[in-house]
């Protein structure tokens, strides 16, 4: 139910403006967050959900505080005041929420696109800066947060650095190896919703989607709701482009996974 009353939320953002876009801002981002914890726990356990959060948030909230104090990682940047929400150091306590929202369906895609464990660590670095090539020309068009450095982005999208996307990928980076120390370690919880492999593939339960289902749809949506929002209803066909080629790093292979499991289903065990 979280995950469809995301949609309809995220449906609403490109209707509203000045408070009342703030305010399903902030919606959007803890449905978000709510529908990836309540996956994992189902699938996984209150050990692993807490974990992820702790791992997703926390370091994300410490790279947030540290990157508005320093310019380290992403780049001098600067939010705004009293737009999201109570803030603790400069940074709304909603937006490392919006990390574990964003960051869990990129990291159970990658997951079931690889074995390999650098290879999905890899993979959802990459699809992380996708998506922020969908967020943050997002939340800058919409006065969020602004940067210093307003000459040095990529073609079409100046305004915003590249070191946004290098400290991107970083965090990312480190965000998926302790993910890969957690799935080892923490406990499996086997409910009819996965396996003891924490890859376990698409067609766990049903030829399609199975154990996997919601963060397979929310990364769809993200993705191509992204591209289709962008291009029409907000005004940012560059940002558009952008974020549809990099989240297509996944997205592709991810359909032609789900096609290929639709046509000729693979047993799992």
């Amino acid at each position: 139910m979280s995950a469809v009353a995301l949609v309809l939320v995220q449906i609403a953002y490109p209707l509203t403006s000045g408070a009342g876009r703030d305010r399903v801002t902030v919606a959007v981002v803890l449905l978000s967050a709510g529908t990836a914890l309540a996956h994992a726990a189902a699938a996984r356990g209150i050990r692993y959900a807490t974990g992820l959060l702790a791992i997703v948030s926390g370091l994300g909230l410490v790279a947030e505080i540290v990157g508005t104090a320093t310019g380290v990682p992403f780049g001098c940047y600067e939010y705004a005041v009293d737009r999201l929400g109570p803030a603790l150091a400069g940074v709304p306590l909603v937006v490392p929420l919006a990390w574990t929202g964003g960051l869990y369906p990129v990291w159970v895609v990658a997951g079931l696109l690889t074995r390999g464990t650098l290879a999905r660590i890899g993979l959802m670095a990459v699809g992380a800066v996708g998506w922020d090539l969908f967020l943050d020309p997002q939340m800058v068009a919409d006065g969020q947060w602004r940067w210093c450095d307003t000459d040095s982005g990529l073609p079409g999208l100046a305004s915003i650095p590249y070191t946004n996307y290098l400290g991107w990928l970083a965090v990312a980076l480190l965000m998926g190896a302790l993910l890969t120390g957690l799935e080892r370690t923490s406990r499996t919880v086997s409910a009819g919703l996965s396996t003891p492999d924490s890859r376990a593939g698409l067609d766990t339960v049903s030829p399609v989607f199975g154990s996997n289902a919601v963060p397979v749809a929310v990364f769809l949506w993200t993705w191509l709701g992204s591209v289709l929002a962008h291009a029409v209803f907000l005004g940012l066909p560059v940002s558009a482009g952008y974020g549809g080629v990099g989240m297509a790093v996944l997205g592709v292979p991810l359909l032609r996974h789900l096609w290929f499991c639709r046509r000729q289903p693979v047993p799992i065990g």
